[in-house]
């Protein structure tokens, strides 16, 4: 039955409303989009190791079950990564659009079993939401895109642009042996590419009102290891300075240091347009962030209450990994640490690096850099940023609010190659919805998931379809 439907949609191509659509309709892709995402959260994707390729066959089947052809590739074994097209065309006399990416990663973060109240990788449907780790973060997201992607092309309608829909591994760690890497090695697959979305932004709940957050930048991964060196000896012969006293001072010197306040301009945006809505919401907020900053007290009590937010305002460093001495009775020559610094988008990297040396002052502990990325900001006068809002205000009332992420996505990638990309995602989150990403017992209510492919459809149709 899905094979004809499929050849009448080719034979209806050309009709207002084909017979395909008729005989599946965006709500049936709704619909379905429960079972699908249930299934794709039982497939363990956990990075590490990742094992996205697992994925990627699920992908592929539902693909091949639609008749859409698709490429996928392994960066390394079990690494695997999934593509599929959705051809435009130019008008009479005109030229074809840049190309849409619709993306999203395979991989999840862990999940301790002992903190959930659930299996993580249960994929339960109950009591109206779909459970399991990466139901938001991106599986949810996934499925969402890809339901839009399948109804868009079963539809027949001719497209201004092509469309792609791009699942990639490793985002959780960099994204090297996925988005990163196809960049290197597949070129050509973003040729003609103008416009990407992903993950990073969402609307969000205050009280009875939403408001739709863009995420057009986002703070700068510089990840560092620190190594400091002594010399050896045996614990019961306590010395003066050793390797690891010497990381414990300069740790505490990071620790204690509280870098300048500065608020960048995409970062003054994001805060005067969420204002009304906390306002409304009861919650108490001061508009003008610029002016909010001069007062300690403000800054002490969001540090406290809002620590996402208060991290918008400068650079930090988060201590996260320790390694000393593997036996106890051993004073170590090296030990080392390795520091989440997140860098303001308009932050200089080296001269970073340069003022946190003179913090930590010691010529017997160097610096190395694990990972950065470079900065880079989407503009929001865009035809598909305008879409964005269109579809918000239809479906939510909503305004869009463009918005900096403390954390980063994939999106950066792409914005070194100068695509603009947004992270957008089409759920509307209550405070307490959200609090599963990354944590424990995440789940996704099942009406924001059928919700949110009718509202991705949209944004496809009203972006791609040619008029």
């Amino acid at each position: 039955m899905a094979r004809l439907v499929r050849i009448l949609a080719v034979l209806c191509a050309g009709l207002g409303t084909t017979l395909a659509t008729q005989a599946q309709s965006i709500d049936d892709y709704a619909n379905d989009s429960i079972k699908r995402l249930s299934d794709y959260l039982k497939i363990d994707t956990i990075n590490p190791p990742g094992n996205e390729s697992r994925g990627v066959k699920y992908l592929g089947s539902l693909l091949d079950e639609a008749g859409i052809p698709y490429e996928s590739v392994e960066s390394a074994p079990g690494r695997g990564n999934l593509w599929a097209r959705i051809p435009g065309d130019a008008a009479v006399g005109g030229d074809k659009q840049p190309a849409l990416v619709l993306l999203h990663h395979i991989d999840v973060v862990p999940a301790n079993r002992k903190h959930w109240s659930f299996e993580p990788l249960s994929g339960d449907v109950e009591d109206g939401f779909v459970y399991g780790r990466g139901a938001i973060d991106t599986k949810g997201l996934g499925i969402a895109q890809l339901q839009a992607f399948l109804a868009l092309a079963a539809s027949g309608e001719k497209l201004n642009r092509d469309v792609i829909l791009l699942a990639t591994a490793d985002e959780e760690a960099g994204g090297f042996f996925g988005a990163g890497w196809l960049i290197e090695h597949k070129p050509e697959l973003f040729a003609d590419v103008g416009y990407v979305l992903n993950e990073g932004g969402s609307g969000r709940v205050f009280g009875d009102q939403i408001a739709v957050l863009v995420e057009v930048t986002q703070k700068v991964p510089l990840w560092l290891r620190l190594t400091a060196t002594g010399r050896p000896g045996h614990g019961s012969a306590p010395q003066m300075q050793t390797s690891v006293t010497r990381l414990v001072r300069g740790l505490k010197r990071i620790s204690e240091t509280e870098f300048p306040v500065r608020v960048i301009d995409p970062v003054a945006t994001m805060f005067e347009g969420l204002a009304p809505y906390q306002i409304a919401s009861g919650q108490a907020v001061v508009p003008n962030i610029r002016e909010a900053v001069n007062d300690n007290d403000y800054l002490l009590e969001m540090k406290l209450r809002n620590p996402g937010g208060h991290a918008l305002l400068r650079n930090t460093c988060s201590i996260t990994t320790l390694q000393g001495s593997p036996k106890i009775n051993v004073v170590p020559a090296e030990v080392y640490a390795e520091l989440d610094c997140r860098l303001l988008p308009d932050e200089d990297p080296e001269t970073f690096l340069h003022e946190l040396e003179r913090i930590i002052n010691d010529p017997n502990i160097a610096i190395d850099k694990i990972m950065g990325f470079t900065p880079a900001v989407s503009r929001t006068d865009t035809p598909l940023f305008e879409v964005l809002a269109n579809v918000a205000d239809e479906y939510f009332g909503a305004t869009v609010i463009p918005t900096v992420a403390g954390g980063f996505t994939d999106s950066h990638f792409f914005r070194d190659l100068g695509i603009t990309s947004y992270g957008y995602s089409p759920f509307a989150f209550a405070p307490r919805e959200f609090a599963g990403v990354h944590g424990n017992d995440e789940r996704l209510a099942v009406e924001q998931l059928r919700r949110g492919v009718k509202i991705y459809y949209a944004v496809l149709r009203q972006f791609t379809v040619r008029p």
